[in-house]
């Protein structure tokens, strides 16, 4: 068997800037290979396709697979050129239309693969359903436990509600890797739904706030761990074409959980003295569906092929597709780029892999991306919402009961607009969402801070405008970043870093959803609710700033190709989208100027397009 090409995929490198090829034309009438600036390589056209087909049974046979080893070779030449499908000699006519279907019919998949996602999906419910049975709660449990007066108090209720997100971002999200390296995902998965049932439960018998504030000194353990690793196995058991819609199914049913759990806070409210407890203890339920539910899904494919379980990694990967063909094309894909990735790999054990999350320069950029968009998610004010609707509905002239209907509203509002955004994600992309919806964030939670100023009129007059902008701020987050954060976060980072990965982008995020609740209450009394919001619409700017510097475009591209994006080095990213895409957005869609779209920076392999010489002077805009 001849040697197999074992050069490293493109740029690991920050001096790798210095080598990026120039774009070169490949004829006089303006067509070239690619318009990019930085072409998304496929590792296995390194080689001809007879090595191709002979690395593929070498693979297979010598991971117990013998019998697999055709199959192995005919998916490995569907994965080195996807779209000669039509013509490949070597597969069958039944491999042949089930390839072509798939590519033809993006939302064809098995059972199983729907069962799976649906099921993560209720898991993500937990998460909402907790922060608004204490946003409920916060109505009452403060008067139960005579903590309801200013200075002291307030911080107190302000750490009984952040203390689930301190302790997800700063324990939860650290002990993912070893959970998940001993039980695996699934494991994982029923270990922190169990811990989540059983806390909630305990949330609602607490005699004392300091009793409650260690049930949710707990419960947020699990949220964190939770929440680590659940959008990491949806996104590894999802085809690269839907992965981005699937995987919103994290982010769909966090807002039903925020919904439901606004359902049950209404349902209880007439039941005295108990309902704040009712209202924190309903939380269990969706954990227990996942408890349940998690024995009957497969392991996560990319899990067992890390840990060199191949044979029942292919076997998982079968259930999760719709033919043989197109999991042994995936499985084997993801074990070629897995190679590739263990190459630039600098240490095995955990805290050597965390640190790689900042020394890798690919991981690094990862990194940069994902924890802009989660610390994104807790600057843009959607939880000062999420977490003190009722307070913040009470504060401004309505009766508890009205601001429960009122919060109610908020978590239909969150439901209806995420639903447009399952098919956005992967059409219109990442990026370009959380781009548009930061502005629109900052000027709605500004109009209904200085709403609030409005002290004269009927009570509707002055009610109706806060309540209309705080659900116009709800409809641009949901169609933007709130779907984004797990969903970018989840898929960026290369298998052998995932775990590391997710972990310090949770930390992010659930470590200042905590500052957040454990501040609000009383800055709402130092700054005055107005300049609070204001505050928070001021951070949406920062944010979509962050936003432009850091955060790739990752639609449709397979978890594997995504290492090729990052690539890219970070000053040069930047260098790019200043100087080549930002002119070019102000002429076409401000200045309504005719001018022809300026090359990607990062392309697939093998995209041909046309440009013209107007195209390539774009560059020296």
């Amino acid at each position: 068997m001849a040697a197999k090409d074992t050069s490293p995929p493109h740029s690991y490198d920050e001096k790798d800037d210095l080598k990026a090829p120039a774009p070169e034309l490949g004829d006089a009438a303006g067509r070239r290979k690619s318009v990019a600036l930085n072409i998304v390589e496929n590792p296995l056209k390194r080689t001809t396709p007879q090595q191709t087909v002979l690395d593929a049974h070498a693979f297979a046979e010598s991971h117990d697979m013998s019998e697999h080893a055709a199959l192995f070779g005919r998916a490995a030449l569907v994965a080195r050129d996807p779209d000669t499908i039509d013509s490949l000699p070597e597969l069958d006519e039944e491999e042949r239309h089930a390839l072509v279907y798939e590519r033809d019919h993006k939302w064809h998949g098995p059972v199983m693969l729907w069962y799976s996602i649906g099921l993560c999906a209720i898991g993500a419910a937990t998460q909402g359903w907790d922060q608004t049975g204490s946003n409920g709660a916060n109505l009452s449990f403060p008067q139960a436990f005579g903590i309801n007066d200013k200075g002291r108090d307030e911080w107190i209720v302000g750490i009984i509600n952040a203390i689930i997100f301190l302790t997800a971002g700063l324990i939860g999200a650290f002990i993912v890797d070893p959970l998940n390296h001993y039980f695996g995902r699934r494991g994982e998965i029923f270990i922190t739904a169990i811990i989540l049932t059983v806390t909630p439960i305990g949330s609602g018998c607490a005699q004392s706030w300091q009793g409650l504030l260690a049930a949710r000194f707990v419960m947020g353990i699990g949220i964190g761990a939770k929440n680590a690793t659940v959008p990491i196995y949806s996104a590894e058991m999802a085809p690269a074409r839907i992965r981005g819609a699937l995987v919103m199914f994290w982010q769909l049913w966090v807002v039903a959980g925020i919904f439901l759990g606004f359902c049950a806070n209404v349902i209880v409210k007439d039941t005295g003295s108990i309902s704040w407890r009712l209202q924190l203890g309903s939380a269990f339920i969706p954990s227990f569906i996942l408890a349940i539910g998690i024995f009957f899904c497969p392991e996560s494919p990319r899990w067992l092929m890390k840990h060199g379980k191949h044979a029942r990694g292919f076997q998982s990967m079968v259930k999760l597709r719709a033919h043989p063909i197109i999991a042994a094309r995936d499985f084997y894909y993801s074990n070629v780029i897995y190679a590739e990735e263990l190459k630039v790999a600098r240490g095995a054990g955990y805290f050597a892999r965390m640190w790689d999350c900042f020394a890798v320069p690919r991981i690094r950029r990862a990194n940069y991306g994902a924890s802009t968009v989660m610390i994104g998610q807790q600057m843009c004010g959607i939880n000062i919402i999420s977490f003190y609707s009722s307070s913040i509905f009470e504060r401004v002239g309505y009766t508890p009961v009205q601001s429960l209907y009122a919060s109610l509203g908020y978590g239909a509002i969150q439901v209806v607009f995420t639903i447009p955004t399952l098919f956005l994600i992967d059409t219109k992309g990442r990026r370009t969402l959380t781009l548009i919806s930061f502005p629109l964030m900052c000027i709605f939670l500004l109009a209904a801070g200085l709403s609030l100023l409005k002290t004269t009129g009927s009570r509707g007059e002055q009610l109706g405008p806060v309540v209309l902008f705080v659900y116009l701020f709800t409809i641009a987050y949901s169609l933007g970043e709130g779907p984004v954060a797990f969903q970018y976060s989840a898929e960026v980072f290369p298998t052998i870093q995932r775990e590391q990965g997710m972990a310090w982008a949770v930390c992010i995020n659930n470590t200042f959803a905590g500052i957040l609740s454990l501040t609000f209450p009383r800055m709402q009394t130092v700054m005055t609710p107005t300049g609070a919001f204001g505050f928070y619409a001021g951070l949406n700017l920062t944010a979509w700033f962050m936003v432009f510097c850091f955060v790739r475009e990752t639609k449709q591209l397979t978890l594997e190709e995504l290492d090729q994006v990052f690539s890219v080095p970070t000053r040069k990213y930047i260098s790019h989208e200043l100087t080549v895409w930002l002119p070019y957005f102000l002429k076409r869609h401000i200045l309504r100027k005719k001018v022809p779209k300026p090359p990607m920076i990062i392309e697939k392999e093998g995209k041909v397009e046309q440009i013209t010489e107007d195209t390539m002077a774009v560059k020296g805009l």
